[in-house]
């Protein structure tokens, strides 16, 4: 057994060359005061990282305003592509409730949403949605909640990159089934970082940011066909107003 050295010994009990070991002393005692404000600084250091962390409220809010921003951006080149197709849509993907009211807000547009995780909190408008059954609550894991070709097209934004192959293989045929005239992905760019660390337990898995090459061969995969022409007609429109999207978007065919 090792023996501390008695000179050691002797420095760490009388606290000499140790700064602050003098509060440590039972004999000393500290100010009442200083006591609260200790504990007023711990509070407001705990609160503010609450705030301040990836996965707090802050960081919530501000990747659904990314999410609503991309759909806003891309609906104008969505219309081009999809022109009458446009007229029942589903968005399936977090704050489906926010898509929905903004795509309700579109002329002769009808819009449903498929939020695929648990809402903690929502508010009174997404409340409402849920209510009325525009917006549901279910795991896209498994069959949609839906008769077959029960909507034109079928948008899914920042929800397929948390699936693993094994579920996309289901997923993906249901998408197909559930929709007419085509259905669209958007997914993330490799080395994006979408969903922190601390999102993970919501989402079950992180995210798993594929490559376009990946997509294509996984599309083939599952017997999946590019919709060509929408794709034409949505490039086209993007490129004339210079748009340029932060995710990659797949246009495909739905079951015939």
């Amino acid at each position: 057994m090792l023996r501390r050295p008695a000179s050691l010994s002797r420095r760490l009990g009388d606290g000499a060359g140790i700064p602050f070991m003098g509060s440590l002393n039972p004999k000393s005692r500290a100010s009442p005061f200083l006591s609260v404000g200790l504990l007023l600084v711990g509070a407001f250091l705990i609160i503010g990282y609450i705030y301040s962390a990836p996965g707090g409220s802050n960081g919530n809010r501000a990747a659904l305003s990314r999410l609503e921003a991309e759909i806003s951006q891309a609906l104008p080149y969505l219309k081009k592509a999809y022109g009458d197709g446009m007229h029942k849509v589903l968005h399936v993907g977090p704050n489906s409730c926010a898509v929905v009211s903004k795509l309700s807000k579109e002329e002769d547009t009808e819009a449903w949403g498929l939020e695929p995780y648990d809402l903690d909190d929502s508010d009174a408008n997404c409340k409402s949605l849920i209510r009325k059954g525009v917006v549901r609550v279910a795991d896209i894991k498994f069959p949609l909640p839906y008769k077959s070709k029960s909507f034109s097209l079928v948008i899914v934004s920042d929800a397929l990159d948390y699936l693993s192959p094994k579920y996309l293989n289901k997923t993906l045929p249901e998408l197909a089934r559930v929709s007419s005239d085509g259905f669209v992905i958007l997914s993330g760019y490799p080395g994006q970082r979408r969903v922190k660390v601390a999102e993970m337990s919501k989402f079950g898995r992180p995210a798993k940011l594929r490559s376009s090459s990946w997509w294509i061969r996984f599309f083939v995969e599952t017997r999946l066909e590019e919709n060509e022409v929408a794709t034409k007609k949505f490039e086209m429109a993007a490129a004339k107003k210079g748009y340029q999207s932060t995710c990659q978007i797949f246009h495909l065919k739905s079951l015939s």
